[in-house]
């Protein structure tokens, strides 16, 4: 076996992983909901029964209801974490193919950004129980690595110019982990403004009960800005070590280039996302919009812009 086909196996072996743990956690994430719902229920009614002594009772009883641990959680875990761990054997296979660091093209950009997003997920889930970012993460890095695999997939060739440099490394990489941080931090938003408009009495999703696994508004919230605060730092430095290679490789630090406009956009809308946030008192759904309105951004600098335009990040 070859790098090439090591590389595509282990790939598919992990998007196959991924969309295993998927399932597993949305079950996961299904029952503590109804836990979590049916112990609000019988502390109502010992509320009811026993008043305030009750109360604080059944609270604790709430709380040690819900089923942190479960058949469908173990599979999730154990799934995602061998997925990531192919996921990066098929980077590091590819990289020995190309034989330089696989992230010069939109395949090898997306493969090396999925493993980072689900790297990171588990990262935080590590430190803290985010269970409830499984589905969400598990199921953009399925179908980001299915679409890689069936229709952004080229063979390895050479690298051009204008990429034969460290920079490569430098630029590159940090672009890659920070797009796989605001990933995850896409994800906790989402499901901050689901569950901001459910409490807020929004019809439509009065149906998604799942949603009662995950915290409050508030809580989605703060672990959201600090993903996108560090999101934002590693964007910083994309940028600014962008025009730094753009100087060594086309005698220019700015240049107007399709690609460099929009890096500055994204970096332009977290900026005022973060100011919003912390100075101006943009807290909840404003602040949410305006975070997703820069991750949009994100997707249609790596699609559109990288497909449409025409620039000298177009073998990008």
């Amino acid at each position: 076996m070859n790098a090439q086909q090591l590389s595509w196996l282990a790939l598919w072996g992990a998007t196959a992983l991924y969309a295993i743990a998927m399932v597993a956690s949305s079950v996961h994430v299904a029952r503590v909901a109804d836990a979590k719902v049916a112990a609000r229920t019988k502390a109502t009614a010992a509320v009811g029964a026993a008043g305030t002594a009750g109360h604080a009772r059944a609270d604790g009883e709430t709380a040690s209801a819900l089923p942190t641990r479960s058949k469908a959680a173990g599979i999730a875990r154990s799934t995602t974490l061998v997925g990531v761990i192919l996921n990066f054997v098929g980077v590091v296979a590819r990289g020995v193919e190309a034989g330089h660091a696989p992230w010069s093209t939109m395949y090898e950009y997306t493969i090396t950004g999925t493993f980072v997003a689900v790297a990171v997920f588990l990262i935080v889930q590590s430190r803290r129980d985010v269970s409830y970012l499984a589905p969400g993460v598990t199921g953009f890095a399925t179908i980001a690595l299915g679409i890689a695999m069936t229709v952004l997939y080229e063979a390895s060739t050479g690298l051009q110019p204008a990429l034969q440099s460290f920079w490569l490394v430098i630029h590159v990489s940090i672009a890659i982990i920070a797009t796989g941080v605001f990933i995850v931090g896409a994800v906790a938003t989402v499901l901050q403004l689901m569950r901001d408009y459910r409490e807020g009495g929004t019809a439509w999703l009065q149906r998604f009960r799942w949603l009662e696994a995950t915290p409050s508004p508030a809580r989605l919230e703060a672990l959201a800005f600090r993903l996108h605060a560090v999101g934002f730092v590693l964007w910083t430095f994309t940028v600014m070590a962008g025009a730094v290679w753009a100087e060594h490789a086309w005698g220019r630090y700015w240049g107007w280039d399709p690609k460099e406009v929009w890096s500055f956009v994204i970096w332009v809308i977290y900026a005022a996302y973060l100011h919003a946030r912390t100075t101006q008192g943009w807290a909840g759904r404003r602040s949410a919009v305006l975070a997703l309105v820069g991750f949009v951004a994100l997707i249609l600098n790596f699609t559109v812009v990288n497909i449409v335009f025409q620039g000298l990040h177009s073998y990008a």
